[in-house]
């Protein structure tokens, strides 16, 4: 079913592959189209997304269903209202957050670093004694 279903899959794509929308997404595996009984539907195998296409004057036409084109439009206005925030804070001299800010300080990582060394020393001090043992411990003869 799966070997039929990509059969008929490449055939439509191959047979469409003169268009130019359809001509962006051949090359590539996260699209599949499908046949439908208005046009095509195509499905975006990364974020499950249903896109229904037509062919309209000889091109492909792909518009996004009612749901998606809600979350689209949400998205959109959320993102135009951050922006817009943005531009004010801008025009009234307000400094965009600094990220120097979140920066530590010297005297941390200072400290950051003694830690790290005393780690380092502690650890490799360990293997030291671990050559050390192993040499001193004749072979097993089992």
């Amino acid at each position: 079913m799966v070997e039929m279903l990509s059969r008929s899959l490449v055939a439509a794509m191959l047979a469409l592959s003169s268009l130019p929308a359809v001509a962006q997404y051949a090359s590539t595996d996260r699209y599949s189209l499908e046949k439908s009984e208005t046009g095509f539907v195509r499905l975006d195998r990364q974020t499950g997304t249903v896109t229904l296409c037509k062919e309209i004057d000889g091109s492909l036409t792909c518009r996004m269903a009612a749901d998606e084109r809600a979350a689209y439009d949400e998205d959109l206005a959320r993102l135009e209202k951050r922006v817009d925030l943005l531009e004010k804070q801008v025009a009234a001299g307000v400094p965009a957050a600094s990220a120097k800010e979140d920066l530590p300080s010297d005297a941390e990582i200072d400290r950051s670093i003694g830690i790290m060394e005393r780690f380092m020393r502690a650890f490799f001090g360990l293997v030291q004694e671990f050559r050390r043992d192993e040499e001193q411990i004749p072979p097993s003869k089992t």
